[in-house]
């Protein structure tokens, strides 16, 4: 990566030098600076069409200004978050911001969605950072905005011609004081959150591309398996293969890749990814893709990396499979959130009571109040909602989401697992150190659930012949 080059000399009085420029290596000389601003074609301004999620925007726009009458609504996209001195993390807008604007993963830092009350409603206008004039030092200097560093940025009648909202330059925002905030105002974070529960058209359509790359990602890690197995940090690898299809086919991961060999597959939340992939043993990856509309997938799927199951691991396996089943079957329009997870739990509770592990019956480990001796090897919970958070709609009251209805519309996890730490000593040893979750994105409809992911194999007999296909 270049070093950020700035001048400590003054430009032409034409330019305007920004304040962010400050010299730390190479001054300009006086004859770059006198010439720096001419010699550049003309760039013909195109007003390119509507995109598709406009409209859906639009409607996402209207549902909050109903909600809010006569208040001044702002909705930042965010800024660069710094990764260390002078590098930024990749920028991604704020769900909400790309929720009600339509613009994602080519939104633009420190862009902000106002809404302006009319009396009638409210004038909807979004302001970002236009593109630098070359008559500017910002065009050449600023390492952070500027277009030699970091390409042009967007003109103001384009983005408004695709979105179909007003656009204004962001130096002609003011806050106010009476300003609703989302992140600041408990109310208006809520209710954007809340309007995320139930997807439209688009919104199922790009979960469903994004459910497709990492698809292909998952047939990806498993082609790669030979050369995964002989590196010393072969769940690196793992990582490193899904991020290619990711980033090929989409934008980016919609969150960090859990590849958990051995005894890793029974924590959590392994993104470390440092060990071994080891033959003999499972592989537990929980991957999702975001595409550039910024929805995302997120599946998981426990591989024998030798091909086949052991009769433990298989067992442990298809026990985890019957919890998801259970849980899918319960899931229809008018069930309460929590059934799903509880369905699961029942399964759980009765095939660890019968292989021994719990020191009380399946009917008192499913007590409300005494029991949970089960969830020892089952901590997290079964179903959260997917969207454009991998766990969307987070900000949403308890009473709509774990307490809340199905409807039709909306999109969610059903992700049963079980784990066995390897110095658990309330499980057999055979048991210890084997971690099982499987994972679906699931829609619900009028009709009931649709498995969105249900082409990648699920059943312990199609995992193995899944991986003898595509190892040849």
């Amino acid at each position: 990566m270049s070093e950020q080059a700035t001048s400590e000399q003054t430009p032409p009085s034409t330019q305007k030098q920004p304040q962010s420029v400050v010299n730390r290596r190479q001054p300009y000389p006086q004859g770059f600076l006198d010439t720096i601003s001419q010699g550049w074609a003309e760039r013909p301004e195109q007003m390119p069409p509507l995109r598709e999620q406009a409209p859906y925007a639009a409607a996402r726009r209207a549902a909050v200004s109903e909600a809010f009458p006569g208040k001044r609504l702002v909705i930042p996209a965010g800024s660069l978050k710094q990764r260390s001195n002078d590098t930024d993390y990749p920028f991604r807008a704020h769900s909400a911001f790309t929720h009600l604007t339509g613009w994602a993963s080519d939104a633009e830092p420190d862009s902000v969605l106002v809404f302006e009350p009319n009396g009638d409603g409210h004038d909807v206008t979004l302001y970002f950072r236009e593109r630098a004039d070359r008559t500017t030092a910002e065009f050449y200097a600023d390492a952070t905005i500027g277009e030699f560093w970091i390409g042009p940025r967007p003109a103001l009648p384009g983005i408004a011609g695709e979105l179909g909202v007003a656009t204004a330059h962001l130096d002609a925002f003011e806050p106010g004081e009476d300003d609703l905030v989302v992140d600041e105002h408990d109310d208006l974070t809520r209710f954007v959150s809340e309007l995320r529960l139930t997807k439209d058209a688009y919104e199922v359509a790009q979960m469903r591309l994004a459910i497709q790359v990492t698809a292909d990602g998952f047939d990806d890690i498993i082609r790669e398996l030979p050369r995964i197995i002989e590196h010393p940090r072969g769940e690196r690898l793992v990582e490193g293969v899904f991020h290619q299809r990711a980033r090929s086919d989409g934008n980016w991961e919609g969150y960090d890749t859990i590849a958990a060999s051995g005894p890793h597959a029974c924590f959590l939340h392994w993104t470390r990814n440092d060990g071994p992939v080891l033959p003999g043993d499972l592989i537990l990856i929980d991957a999702g893709a975001e595409v550039d509309s910024l929805y995302t997938a997120d599946i998981t799927r426990t591989l024998p990396v030798s091909g086949t199951f052991t009769p433990i691991q298989r067992r442990v396996y298809e026990t985890v499979r019957e919890a998801a089943d259970a849980a899918f079957a319960v899931a229809r329009p008018g069930v309460r959130f929590r059934e799903v997870h509880a369905a699961a739990m029942e399964v759980l509770a009765r095939r660890t009571a019968e292989w021994g592990l719990l020191p009380v019956t399946a009917e008192e480990a499913l007590d409300a109040d005494r029991g949970g001796q089960h969830r020892r090897y089952m901590v997290h919970g079964t179903s959260h909602h997917l969207g454009l958070d991998v766990h969307d709609c987070a900000q949403a009251r308890r009473e709509m989401y774990y307490d809340g209805v199905l409807e039709p519309g909306m999109v969610f996890t059903i992700e049963p697992g079980l784990y066995f730490q390897i110095d658990d000593l309330t499980v057999p040893e055979e048991y210890r150190g084997i971690g099982v979750r499987i994972e679906d994105d699931i829609l619900l409809t009028e009709d009931g659930p649709v498995n969105l992911s249900s082409a990648l194999p699920r059943t312990a007999d199609e995992v193995e012949a899944w991986m003898a296909r595509l190892r040849g």
